[in-house]
């Protein structure tokens, strides 16, 4: 046993397997997180998450208390990002970071109402285009889109922000709970749905239109990954592909590479795209 500890920590076998932590910076937390994202849904749908017996005489006591709660954790796990990424221990520097990561969180919390507003475009969405659906409560209540695309919406702006790290873990976050992978990088506009929604997979550069619908299984991904020299792919490159507004794709469609899928598009099911598609033209299975 004594050799095998020896072995699993030499420096050769830790090689871009191990993070350096330093003393007295805070870590992620699953669990911080997790709670980040309970508060915050009770907050955007109050009376759907969290405490089901808020009414219009209590609703502002409950929101503002969640509030405070959640600057509190915001600021510690938005501090944990940007400690993550730093390699300088210097103690006057970590005090700067908990500056900004205070700011962070308080900006954040300014936008929750405007991502309120369009999230209430996506429940729109769902049910304008689900006749199975019989009220606006049963979308929020019940369909993976609306916990998926909370925490997109939550996580991209972190991202736009510069939270390192905290926002990827919330949107995977979302994909172990409804099976629909958006990369908070992704641009997507106002009356977003995804119908049923497992399987669905949202790259980084993606550029996504308003009134988009997806069913399940769709990927908007990369067709290649152009190298560099060394022959490593190159980071941080447009990729994926940017859907113009009112486009659907059906189930198991697979769109691939920066290429524009044209405004009033319709992609079928279970086919490949990786060219443009014009505006208003129709691409099916034969």
């Amino acid at each position: 046993m004594t050799q095998t500890v020896d072995e699993l920590s030499t420096p050769e076998s830790l090689e871009g397997l191990f993070h350096q932590h330093n003393d007295g910076n805070p870590l992620p937390s699953g669990k911080a997180l997790e709670e980040i994202i309970s508060l915050s849904r009770a907050i955007l749908f109050p009376g759907y998450f969290g405490k089901s017996s808020v009414n219009t005489r209590t609703i502002r006591y409950h929101i503002g208390v969640n509030i405070e709660r959640l600057h509190k954790l915001l600021a510690d796990q938005v501090m944990a990002g940007l400690c993550f990424s730093v390699k300088d221990d210097d103690n006057a520097y970590i005090v700067e970071l908990q500056d900004k990561a205070e700011g962070i969180a308080a900006q954040m919390i300014e936008r929750l109402p405007r991502i309120r507003s369009i999230l209430a475009t996506d429940v729109e969405a769902a049910y304008n285009g689900d006749p199975a659906a019989v009220s606006y409560g049963e979308i929020i209540s019940c369909y993976p889109v609306i916990k998926a695309i909370t925490n997109y919406r939550i996580a991209h702006e972190l991202l736009v922000l510069g939270v390192p790290l905290i926002p990827r873990i919330i949107t995977e976050m979302a994909h172990s709970e409804t099976g629909i992978d958006i990369h908070p990088g992704a641009q997507i506009g106002h009356h977003f749905t995804i119908d049923h929604g497992t399987g669905v997979v949202i790259g980084a550069t993606c550029i996504i239109g308003n009134n988009v619908k997806l069913y399940q299984g769709v990927t908007l991904g990369a067709k290649s990954f152009p190298l560099d020299q060394d022959g490593n792919p190159i980071k941080g490159i447009a990729r994926h592909p940017i859907l113009e507004d009112n486009v659907i794709v059906y189930s198991n469609a697979t769109i691939l590479g920066r290429i524009t899928i044209g405004e009033g598009s319709v992609v079928g099911a279970n086919i490949w795209v990786t060219e443009d598609m014009e505006p208003k033209t129709k691409k099916v299975k034969k």
